[in-house]
């Protein structure tokens, strides 16, 4: 055992648990804050041109999310595969997987960017007015261009977080995301670009973000290397590798797929009343975003800890880390959902001031913060089950909040209810996928080992410590 291993088994293994997925996700929350922060500077600024500008935003979401569902599964499957080798002293197996997964996800950017040029049009003509089209068919041309990069950074972003380094992936989202806030109004307004200048801002901070998270690799900031002579190895081994990428990471896909579709879904049902409730509807998903990113920050930080420590067989640390994450995440979320409530009209006003889409937009937003203090239960449990291994149970859970419940009851509730059935649907949802959660999760703790297990990184340790 070298002095880097030693280091990051004193971390991952000796480290309270409590205190551990607390150190990791701090800056992993800070990340996906400045990610929301420059995704709702995005649409501050472009909701000083009009409601239709603002609406195409929630558009093109649902096509910049497809990139993020596959480098998410890429990078989730890395990321636990990688934490489990190195908890078990395998670094040349980790870098065969880093390096297959970025070349997957990189692939995979790339005939995705393809497919989305072709159908373009027809994608957004499904879920756009005819105001709306323009405006989200500029946006998007910019989104496809840089789908590659953010597919692989959401790549090199996991690995880093589940090797221990979060500080390095938080580095290199902030960087774009500060980029993007600072050029969003110079583009727009100074340049008079409008929304094209949105879009490019965008644009540049994914590639930014990408390189500077490339270098932390390519530098040896992190323990994992890329290695582009892994690509020669038989193709058959290849494909092997890849498949258990895939496995690990699919409930990411998944979750973010659902996500996606229940976008496409819920803009399609709020079409016949507008652009007005369109608009309401992707401010509120943003602000709701915004809000579950601390939790999912936080739920983050919890995955290193489980899956390195689950690796390792000290399933004691494993139980104490999750009931920590479950307690911290409600109490937060707690907090922020009191505050959106509280503020609903003045949170929507800064977005778009335009009584018609506040209107639209109050009661949604109201409803979505009565659900989050639950939400920390879903994610925890999704995500305990995917930094372990235990891919069907998380592709189940994974498929509940944003598909399994949400999107039937986007399509059901407004027959009867009209626009408060899309406006409560998400509420509804977040409450069944907790309430769905719960016996997976009991069932789980009642079979996990109650002692831990000596391994042979245990005694890799302890004479690393004699020697020095």
């Amino acid at each position: 055992m070298n002095e880097d291993e030693a280091r990051q088994y004193k971390k991952m293994i000796l480290t309270p648990p409590g205190k551990l997925v607390f150190t990791l996700a701090v800056p992993t929350v800070i990340s996906m804050l400045i990610t929301m922060v420059y995704n709702l500077a995005d649409s501050y600024f472009v909701g000083k041109l009009n409601t239709s500008a603002s609406a195409a935003i929630g558009i093109v979401m649902s096509v910049q999310a497809v990139f993020q569902a596959f480098g998410f599964m890429f990078g989730q499957g890395s990321g636990s595969k990688i934490a489990r080798l190195l908890a078990a002293g395998k670094k040349d197996e980790a870098d065969k997987t880093l390096t297959l997964g970025v070349s997957a996800s990189l692939l995979c950017g790339l005939l995705l960017e393809c497919l989305g040029f072709i159908f373009l049009d027809t994608l957004i003509n499904m879920m756009a007015t005819e105001t709306i089209f323009p405006y989200a068919k500029i946006y998007a041309t910019y989104i496809l261009l840089s789908g590659p990069a953010l597919a692989v950074s959401c790549v090199l972003n996991n690995v880093l977080r589940y090797e221990g380094r979060a500080f390095f992936a938080m580095f290199g989202l902030v960087s774009g995301g500060i980029l993007n806030m600072a050029l969003d109004p110079v583009l727009m307004f100074n340049y008079d670009m409008g929304i094209r200048g949105a879009a490019v801002a965008t644009m540049v901070s994914q590639v930014v973000s990408f390189g500077i998270l490339l270098y932390m690799f390519l530098s040896h900031r992190a323990i994992s290397s890329i290695r582009l002579s892994y690509l020669k190895l038989p193709t058959q081994e290849i494909a092997v590798r890849i498949f258990e990428i895939i496995k690990t990471g699919f409930p990411s896909l998944l979750r973010q797929l659902c996500a996606t579709v229940s976008t496409m879904v819920l803009n399609i049902c709020s079409k016949p009343y507008g652009d007005a409730a369109i608009a309401a509807m992707t401010i509120d998903g943003r602000v709701l975003m915004f809000i579950g990113s601390t939790m999912i920050g936080i739920g983050q930080g919890f995955q290193p800890v489980s899956a390195f420590n689950y690796g390792s067989g000290k399933y004691k640390r494993v139980r104490e880390a999750c009931f920590a994450t479950w307690r911290a995440g409600t109490i937060l979320m707690a907090v922020l959902a009191t505050l959106g409530f509280i503020f609903s009209a003045d949170i929507i006003r800064v977005f778009r001031d335009d009584d018609l889409v506040v209107y639209y937009g109050i009661p949604a937003l109201r409803f979505m913060c009565i659900a989050v203090v639950v939400q920390p239960l879903s994610v925890v449990g999704n995500m305990l089950f995917q930094s372990i291994g235990e891919a069907k149970k998380a592709s189940i859970l994974s498929m509940l909040r944003s598909g399994l419940c949400y999107i039937p009851l986007l399509v059901i509730l407004p027959l009867f209810m009209g626009f408060l059935g899309i406006q409560c649907s998400q509420m509804i949802a977040d409450i069944l996928s907790a309430l769905i959660s719960i016996p997976f999760m009991v069932k789980f703790f009642r079979g996990l080992p109650k002692e831990d297990k000596h391994t042979e990184q245990d005694d890799k340790y302890d004479k690393y410590r004699r020697m020095v």
